[in-house]
Order: C-alpha cells, then sequence, then structure tokens
C-alpha cells in the first residue's frame, strides 16, 4: 500500500494529505492506511488516484462514519457539479440514480421500489433462489471435479435472483451477464463501462415497454406502474432498475465468493456452521461486518456548511469520503474487531451503508448468502479448495472485491 505523505494547509490548518494508491491487495488482507487513519487520524485528509489535485476529507470511526451519512448537510447531490478525486476517471452511476439524490427527492425515488425490497419478497424469492441453486449445483457436479465456483455458483446464482425480482426472461439472461462486470471496475475504462450502460438502459427501457402494456407482480412492473402515474421519470426508473441490476448481481456474487473462500481456508469456522447450522445467519452477518467488500472507498459527499465531525472542522463545499469497511472494525465498538467471531453480537456492522442511502436489497443479500452458504456445506462434506489458498486469483482493479476463480474439489 503506498501513502505519501505532505504538509499543506488545509481548512483545518496545516494538516497532513494522504496519497492513497488504492493498490490491490491480496485476497482478503484489510487495507493497512485504513487501519492506521481508523487509529492514529479518524479524520483524514486524502489524495485519490484520479483528480489527486482536489484534495478530501476522509473519515474511519464508526460514530463519525455513521454521522456523516445520516447528516443532511452532507450532500451527495452536490457532486453532480464537482470535480473530486477519486478511484475511478468515470461516473459509475448515472446522475437520475439513488446514488447522487438526497432527501427528499432520493425518498420519493425510493418509494417507487419499496415494495419490491419487502422481508415478505425476501421470503418468496429464497424457494426460487434454493432451486437455482440446486440445478446450478447439479450441473457443477455433472461436469465433475474440481470445478470453478465463480462460474458454476457465484456468479449465475445471484444474476438468476435479480433477474427473478425484475422479472427479466430466462433467454435474455445471457447478455446481461458481462455488463455490471465492465461498468465496476476501474480496469477496462471509460469507455467500455459507458458501452455497457448503454445496453443496459436499452435493454431496461424496452422491458419496461413490455410490462407497460402486459403488467406483472415484479420489479419491472412496480417501476412501469410507477413511471405511468407520473411518480418517475423513464430515466429515474432505467436508473433505479440499472442500479439494483448491477449491485445485485454484482456485488452478491463477490461477497458470497469472498464468504466461501474465508470458510474455505477457516476449516475450524467452516466446522462449526456444519456442527450448527442455526448458527448460520448470525454468522453471515459477522462474515458481512469483517469481509472487506470493496477496495477503497464508495461514493463522497460534499459539505453544505461548515461541519464539525470527530473534532475537526470540515468547511462548506470540501469533500468527505466515509468509510464503511474501516468503521466495522473500530474497536471501540467491536472488541477484538480483526477476529471472525460467530458469537458476536449487539451493535450492527454498516456494510450495507447508512442513513438515506443503506442498501434496499440487505435482506435479498443475506438470503442468497445463506443459501449458497447451508447448500454447499449440506451437499459437500469433503468441499475444500483444489490447491494453495496463495493460488487463488483475486480480481484486479475492481471497486468490488472478489475471488476471479474460486476453484474446488469435493
Amino acid at each position: 500500500m503506498t501513502s505519501e505523505m505532505t504538509s499543506e494547509p488545509t481548512a483545518d490548518a496545516a494538516r497532513p494529505v494522504r496519497t492513497w494508491a488504492v493498490d490491490d491487495l491480496p485476497a482478503l488482507e484489510f487495507d493497512p492506511l485504513l487501519t492506521e487513519l481508523l487509529h492514529e487520524e479518524p479524520v483524514a485528509r486524502i489524495r485519490l488516484p484520479f483528480a489527486a489535485e482536489n484534495e478530501a476529507w476522509l473519515v474511519t470511526r464508526y460514530e463519525d462514519v455513521r454521522a456523516v451519512t445520516s447528516d443532511p448537510r452532507f450532500s451527495r447531490t452536490a457532486l453532480l457539479d464537482r470535480m473530486v478525486t477519486g478511484m475511478t476517471g468515470h461516473m459509475v452511476a448515472s446522475k437520475a440514480a439513488l446514488n447522487y439524490a438526497d432527501p427528499p427527492y432520493h425518498t420519493q425515488l425510493r418509494k417507487a421500489v419499496t415494495k419490491t425490497f419487502t422481508g415478505h419478497n425476501a421470503k418468496r424469492l429464497r424457494p426460487m433462489a434454493q432451486a437455482s441453486t440446486d440445478r446450478l449445483l447439479d450441473a457443477m457436479e455433472a461436469a465433475g471435479s474440481p470445478a470453478d465456483l465463480m462460474r458454476h455458483l457465484h456468479g449465475p446464482l445471484p444474476m438468476s435472483v435479480v433477474c427473478d425480482l425484475l422479472g427479466i426472461p430466462e433467454e435474455d439472461r445471457a447478455e446481461l451477464a458481462s455488463w455490471p462486470d465492465l461498468i465496476l471496475s476501474s480496469g477496462p475504462g471509460p469507455e467500455s463501462s459507458r458501452a455497457a450502460k448503454a445496453q443496459i438502459h436499452g435493454y431496461i427501457t424496452r422491458l419496461l415497454d413490455r410490462r407497460r402494456a402486459e403488467p406483472q407482480e415484479d420489479l419491472a412492473g412496480e417501476l412501469a406502474e410507477a413511471l405511468a402515474e407520473g411518480r418517475v421519470s423513464l430515466d429515474e426508473a432505467v436508473s433505479l432498475a440499472m442500479a439494483i441490476l448491477i449491485s445485485g448481481a454484482h456485488a452478491v456474487r463477490n461477497n458470497s465468493a469472498n464468504m466461501v473462500f474465508l470458510l474455505l481456508t477457516r476449516p475450524e469456522l467452516m466446522a462449526r456452521l456444519r456442527a450448527e447450522p442455526e448458527l448460520l445467519p448470525q454468522a453471515v452477518d459477522e462474515l458481512l461486518r469483517w469481509i472487506p467488500h470493496r477496495n477503497g472507498v464508495g461514493l463522497p459527499r460534499i459539505a453544505t456548511e461548515d461541519v464539525e465531525v470527530g473534532g475537526v472542522l470540515i468547511r462548506a463545499g470540501e469533500a468527505v469520503y466515509a468509510s464503511y469497511l474501516a468503521a466495522n472494525r473500530d474497536p471501540s465498538v467491536f472488541e477484538d474487531p480483526h477476529e471472525v467471531d460467530f458469537d458476536r453480537e449487539g451493535t450492527g456492522h454498516v456494510s450495507f451503508g447508512h442513513g438515506p442511502h443503506h442498501c434496499m436489497g440487505a435482506m435479498l443479500t443475506r438470503m442468497e448468502s445463506e443459501v449458497m452458504i447451508s447448500t454447499l456445506l449440506r451437499r459437500y462434506p469433503e468441499l475444500r479448495l483444489a490447491g494453495p489458498a496463495e493460488e487463488t486469483v483475486f480480481q484486479s482493479k475492481g471497486l468490488i472485491r472478489g475471488p476471479k476463480e474460486l476453484v474446488v474439489a469435493w
């Protein structure tokens, strides 16, 4: 991890500025710079690889992260008019998307899809996810051991669930499969990302047209209804569907694979889940807390007025990043935060975000991870990595971390 120190005057007198290269880290290693800042400088100045001449603040403590992400004086909408130092050279999300919205507009957009993201709907989709998992693993067994779980399970299952959610027919799913990876990566570059976004935009527009003509009980139907009633515009409806498709397929794929990789490299954890299957929901939550599921940080916010955070004055107009990863390792909140403890109870993690931008798909994500892990444990008592753990290749230059391949034997 590259971290250079320079001394320059900032809004808070003369504070050091960290140049954060956000290098690829081995497997699930936690970013050492985040650990250092959490303990030594919880409100720090940083420069990221793109637009490095524009500095930003980074908060890492649990209390400060929750404060910044729930305080209306920190705006996502203000980002649209600003050049902020960042991890990519292109805008990943649509300008019409939830990511750049503030309440009350943000609240209005979320209402267009709240019916879909209920506990009832997660329960409704669970048998479908289980049936898809069984079918995928049947095909993997037919192909024989060893096999790549990314190809046979972690890739297709989240895509299948999110397509079931949206109402995307089976015959269209192969066409969609590669697009989320192109969008959520700093590697292929802005041209590939823009082309993939244009293709998804076109596809979802056609899907919403079909739902307006032939309504169905799915997310596309809910969005088409909101569109017909004038509660959202076409751009807003498409951006909502795109965000759900991209994050649902990409993030769940990688994070569920991270969980299985960790269990395969920590046999005592896997043995405990086999012995106590009822522990799985709590274990999944602990894995969500512990796993560093992304590189660097997500989108920042802009201070709309002077605000003090963690004893530091952040001036109006300055950009602020909040690290959920670091907050999940805050020792003032989580005892032995770097340990995986399936008995951990109490304060909740912030892996799904906090405040207005808390992830709508949290219940769905938990459900999918539970289905995948429980099925693997039940079906394969001898499940193991096909080679040494250090030979498992992880993605490079992705915004979300995860194995590129996860080859197992059974």
